[in-house]
């Protein structure tokens, strides 16, 4: 055995002990290439959407037939007060959708967390019915409008050669509050009552959710970290009201609700449509499983196609599942329809999510996205309160599902082409397709 020193290296026991050549961050795991530039930001973007979820449908349904019997209330009056409070957040969320542009992010995260915190104690201590009027509103504002708008402008902004990715990735919070709050909540209301639900989940907001978010958020402000372009791109960048002039945002803009308009009406009216199929609660159950898988395993690709192709080319094509899912499902009556249509319009929700929030900044520029986005969530918000209306009366006048699953893929089908009509700015990138 040599007894040769290498230089720098440990001869103790006479043996050669050479320096490991590997740095030590090899034994650390490893960031993701894609939001190596900012993975801070990228956090409190999925965090940020995954709080959402307390604001969300999914979760505030399992309190519904808990409230109507506290309360006495019929179907009507708890679904009108629900819509009416939804539509009220979407008008407030143009004003407030601004202050995403105007604030440091932690203020803005801040005002975000303790509003939805503000929602559940109003729910958890009503007295009355006509509380659930301002605790519904602080719920849908802050929930599905604010923290979703805080989250994904957060994605859009301050990523730009990877942005689909880290949309993506900022999107998986809405299966992962989807696991786990509904289930959650049901089993804590079924042991402890729907009151001490909110309590424990404004408590989670507010030790849990805000610290994270101000620890993840920093002293970031209001500019871009990655793209660093300075003053020429933000004079270059579009302002609200430039966008409200341009033509083709009207062409793009119906496609991007879509996706929720549907999904809200469908899991809104899931009873009365497996009813008239046939289909037992078992078999609708076990399709929803589908939908979240589809749902997803399709983010895992969405935002690579995204980065590929560009949002405002991805769009139409994220539609087509949707579309291929209302007319299998206006068309087939098999108990196997409702496990393949709710997994095509999980892949949909994935892949619509991604474009719809990429869109805006790659067409327009980050500068005042909070601005311009809030636009989109305030139309796509709007949307999640009409449509369950919308169905409803169609079902009580005897519309079928048939002619229902008809009429949706057309309106889908009439957005997806729509969004060709609209002509590229000149801040968006050729498509290049390298071999």
């Amino acid at each position: 055995m040599s007894r040769q020193q290498v230089p720098g290296s440990g001869t103790a026991t006479g043996f050669t002990f050479k320096r490991s050549t590997e740095p030590a961050e090899s034994t650390m795991p490893a960031i993701p290439s894609f939001i190596r530039s900012n993975p801070k930001l990228a956090f409190f973007a999925l965090l940020a959407v995954a709080a959402s979820g307390f604001g969300q449908t999914f979760f505030i349904a399992i309190f519904g037939g808990a409230l109507r019997e506290e309360f006495n209330l019929s179907n009507s009056w708890y679904g009108a007060s629900y819509s009416g409070a939804t539509l009220l957040s979407a008008f407030v969320l143009l004003s407030a959708g601004t202050l995403v542009d105007r604030w440091p992010l932690r203020r803005v995260a801040t005002l975000g967390v303790l509003m939805l915190c503000g929602g559940c104690l109003v729910l958890a201590f009503a007295q009355s019915a006509w509380m659930l009027l301002p605790g519904f509103f602080l719920l849908r504002f802050a929930g599905q409008g604010f923290m979703t708008h805080m989250g994904m402008t957060t994605a859009g902004r301050y990523f730009t050669a990877n942005r689909g990715r880290v949309i993506a990735l900022a999107a998986l919070g809405f299966p992962i509050a989807e696991a786990l709050l509904p289930t959650g909540g049901s089993l804590m209301i079924d042991t402890n009552g729907w009151r001490s639900v909110w309590v424990i989940a404004a408590a989670v907001l507010f030790t849990a959710v805000l610290p994270a978010l101000i620890w993840l958020a920093g002293d970031t402000g209001n500019r871009t970290t990655e793209s660093g372009d300075g003053s020429d791109q933000e004079s270059s960048d579009y302002t609200r009201s430039q966008v409200l002039r341009d033509r083709g945002f009207y062409c793009l803009l119906p496609a991007a609700p879509m996706t929720p308009f549907v999904v809200t009406a469908i899991l809104f009216h899931q009873t009365a449509i497996a009813d008239e199929r046939g289909w037992s609660m078992a078999v609708l159950a076990g399709a929803f499983g589908s939908y979240a898988a589809g749902h997803l395993l399709a983010l895992f690709f969405a935002g690579g196609l995204v980065d590929r192709f560009g949002a405002q080319r991805s769009l139409p094509l994220a539609l087509c599942p949707m579309i291929a899912a209302l007319a299998l499902l206006a068309l087939c009556h098999s108990t196997w329809v409702p496990y393949l249509y709710l997994a095509l319009i999980g892949i949909a929700q994935a892949g619509t999510g991604t474009a719809g929030s990429a869109l805006w900044p790659e067409r327009y520029g980050s500068t005042h996205l909070g601005a311009i986005r809030s636009v989109s969530q305030a139309s796509m918000v709007f949307s999640t309160a009409a449509s369950p209306l919308l169905l409803g009366f169609l079902l009580d006048r005897g519309w079928d599902v048939q002619a229902l699953g008809l009429l949706l893929a057309g309106l889908i089908l009439a957005a997806s082409l729509l969004t060709l009509l609209a002509p590229m700015t000149t801040k968006q990138k050729p498509l290049t397709v390298t071999a």
